[in-house]
């Protein structure tokens, strides 16, 4: 595992994590930073627009909030509570401001990739959305072969980060706490996640609505009372982010910025996933004509999900004492690092500075819930990567049994491994979709500022929703038409008998 170790190194050292930052930076310059100055319009259009009264949902299709919520839920995993607490561990407070950093630039990222999943989408055999990288690769670049590649990629890491490392996190937590055996954990963790994969993206969509308020509202409802419990020690913990952030390597052994840099930005991209582009192909799904409409929910995302629960995890650790820079530099020369200084433990510990006992609980239900959601985003995911590379029914067969059998191994088996496996393939999924996003911009950027001036005009906007031309007359509403339909029999007939009564 030594070879996985040091190749997933290779992948994730300078160049593609500056590669994470020059794409969202690109998007950012280009738009006028979006994401910051118009920060109305995209909360509007994405958290404001549940309060107002939702559309009729279309056949095939799954509601905004379904999809946003499916992408959460694969995305808001295990790392964003006990990864958050590594990189801290392990990088120093500096990593939670280029956490932060990545994350600001990500949102623009994330909202290209949204932008372009619906553009490239197309209709499955059974009327639902389809779309995703794969589908952008495909039919923007032209390049089936890579497309092909990245759903490979993607069937491979949802195997491995999305099922092994989730149920292995949610056996442990319920076996440290509750005492429980961690085989029938599996088994009956395995059972529910196959019949609601069974159901397709709606039943994951409308499952994953119900459990994503309900985790993050636990977590974030938590984390808010121990920071503000710890409120006295807030200034110090912000000093010590943005001091540890440009921190030169003083004596040997000490924290620095290029050890902040590269847990703080790898931490915000596993969080997020923006550049990695799997969350796009949930997104992709929404019941939505625009896809710049659709961009907002994947600026809202990447905020969400690394500006809001991350920030809560590593304010926790850093206010309540329970981390501090000299007693980890200490651990780590030494070579003897306890296992309850890192990950999740260290989070609950700084829960029960508030809670007690109960902070481990809090943490555990947290992490199981986050886990458990990862575990359903990720099946989906899984077999639209699938379905890209085959359409045998005998392959989707197997795989339906393969992935619930992966949540049975992972539950008993010991995976210390299998992160260096996830991180090499997360590498691996980031280099050609963060290509794509680089040769698709002019079609993302355009896009965008078209539904940007239809929502100045008072239109619907312009665009080219979901592969289908529209004619669009300047400040007046329209509505996306299908092709097919102008060339119906019946209008031909029509306008063919007004072009031979204009001879006559």
């Amino acid at each position: 595992m030594a070879f996985l170790s040091e190749l997933s190194g290779i992948i994730w050292g300078g160049p593609l994590l500056a590669a994470f930052l020059l794409v969202g930076g690109y998007y950012s310059i280009r738009t006028g930073f979006f994401q910051l100055f118009r920060f109305p319009v995209w909360w509007r259009t994405s958290v404001g627009s549940l309060l107002r009264r939702k559309k009729k949902e279309k056949r095939g299709g799954v509601t905004q909030l379904q999809a946003l919520s499916t992408a959460l839920a694969a995305t808001i995993g295990t790392g964003s509570i006990a990864g958050v607490a590594a990189a801290i561990f392990y990088g120093g407070p500096g990593a939670v401001f280029w956490m932060w950093i990545s994350a600001f630039l990500g949102m623009m990222t994330g909202c290209a990739e949204k932008i372009l999943a619906v553009r490239h989408r197309e209709r499955g055999s059974d009327g639902q959305w389809r779309g995703g990288p794969m589908e952008y690769i495909r039919k923007g670049l032209n390049l089936p072969g890579l497309a092909k590649v990245y759903a490979l990629l993607c069937v491979a890491e949802t195997l491995a980060g999305g099922n092994l490392a989730q149920s292995n996190s949610i056996a442990t937590s319920l076996a440290s706490a509750a005492g429980a055996n961690r085989l029938a954990v599996g088994v009956v963790l395995a059972v529910v996640v196959a019949v609601v994969l069974v159901g397709g993206i709606r039943r994951v969509g409308r499952l994953s609505e119900l459990l994503v308020p309900v985790m993050a509202l636990l977590f974030i409802g938590g984390g808010a009372a121990v920071i503000l419990c710890h409120a006295q020690a807030i200034p110090d913990a912000l000093a010590d982010i943005v001091r540890y952030a440009f921190e030169p390597r003083a004596a040997a052994g000490g924290y620095s910025m290029g050890l902040a840099l590269r847990y703080g930005v790898a931490r915000g991209v596993f969080t997020n996933e923006a550049g990695l582009g799997m969350s796009a192909i949930a997104h992709a799904c929404a019941d939505v004509e625009e896809p710049a409409e659709q961009g907002m929910w994947g600026i809202f995302e990447v905020f969400f999900a690394t500006l809001v629960i991350c920030t809560v995890t590593a304010l926790v650790i850093l206010t309540s004492g329970v981390y501090t820079p000299e007693s980890a530099l200490a651990m780590i020369e030494s070579g003897a690092v306890p296992d309850g200084v890192l990950g999740a433990p260290l989070t609950a510990s700084g829960f029960a500075t508030v809670f007690g006992g109960a902070g481990e609980w809090i943490v555990s239900v947290s992490l199981i819930l986050f886990a458990f959601t990862s575990l359903l985003g990720a099946g989906y995911y899984g077999r639209r990567g699938l379905e890209t590379l085959t359409s045998s029914r005998l392959v989707m067969g197997m795989y339906q049994l393969v992935f619930p059998g992966c949540v049975i191994l992972g539950a008993v088996a010991d995976l210390s491994a299998v992160w260096e496996l996830v991180d090499l393939l997360n590498g691996l999924l980031a280099i050609p979709n963060l290509i794509a996003l680089l040769l698709l911009s002019p079609e993302a950027l355009r896009l965008l500022r078209q539904w940007m001036a239809g929502q100045h005009g008072g239109g619907s906007a312009g665009g080219q929703a979901s592969g289908e031309k529209t004619a669009r007359e300047p400040g007046r509403k329209h509505k996306w038409r299908d092709r097919s339909q102008a060339n119906a029999p019946g209008k031909r007939e029509r306008s063919g008998k007004r072009r031979r009564g204009m001879k006559k």
